[in-house]
């Protein structure tokens, strides 16, 4: 095989490589959400903003796995109940603002995120969801949340996002406190975000300050379609 043979082959698996990512990056996320209800989360709110960490490198895996993906998406009961949160906080801290990490997610990037995580086995169910049984984060029924100031830059909630560690439970937290995990202020900014949250529907998760369920897994189940 000659020299210029060999550099055409290349250059045809580089332009073969190039498409393929290209498409893996430019996926039409809303006709993906749209066709299975979801909408997207409006962010003309003042205090709303969207910040979609899985479609950055600032995560726990270290890449993009949303690629372009930028909006947030979730069921239309879910999101009425987002904006009643947002409305809340309007009312109680004027000053500060809705920050969106996660929102929907398609199962086929939780096994990603299932098949990453460094945690073993047996304990792995407890952060990150089987995709096997799927996470409600894949039924547009989840989010990931945190609260920032009026410039969005994140609060102090102890934890950045994706601990793993017991700091970022939320079942004994005045013994984080005793134990100087976690500070006082630390563990009042969570109980703004979990307070209006929770008056606005959602649920907790012992194991992650950030995470909220609009449904229980057994009412999203019967209710909801997976997003795969």
């Amino acid at each position: 095989m000659t020299n210029s043979s060999i550099l055409i082959l290349l250059l045809a698996f580089i332009i073969l490589v190039s498409c393929s990512h290209s498409k893996k990056e430019n996926m039409d996320w809303d006709k993906i959400y749209s066709e299975q209800g979801l909408e997207k989360v409006k962010t003309d709110s003042s205090n709303i903003i969207v910040e979609l960490r899985y479609s950055t490198d600032n995560n726990f895996i270290g890449k993009d796995v949303y690629g372009n993906l930028e909006e947030a998406y979730l069921q239309p009961e879910a999101l009425e109940k987002l904006y009643t949160a947002s409305e809340v906080l309007a009312q109680s801290n004027p000053d500060l603002k809705i920050l969106i990490w996660d929102a929907a997610r398609p199962r086929r990037i939780q096994q990603i995120l299932w098949d990453t995580v460094d945690i073993p086995l047996e304990e792995r169910s407890q952060y990150v969801a089987n995709p096997e049984s799927g996470s409600i984060h894949n039924y547009g029924c989840a989010i990931d949340l945190t609260l920032a100031d009026s410039l969005g830059n994140p609060i102090d909630m102890g934890t950045d996002y994706d601990d793993f560690s017991e700091i970022a439970h939320i079942t004994d937290e005045s013994t984080l406190v005793d134990n100087e995990l976690l500070t006082q202020q630390q563990v009042e900014n969570r109980l703004i975000l979990r307070d209006i949250m929770v008056e606005a529907g959602f649920l907790t998760i012992n194991s992650e300050w950030w995470h909220f369920d609009a449904f229980s897994r057994e009412d999203t189940k019967s209710r909801f379609q997976i997003v795969e």
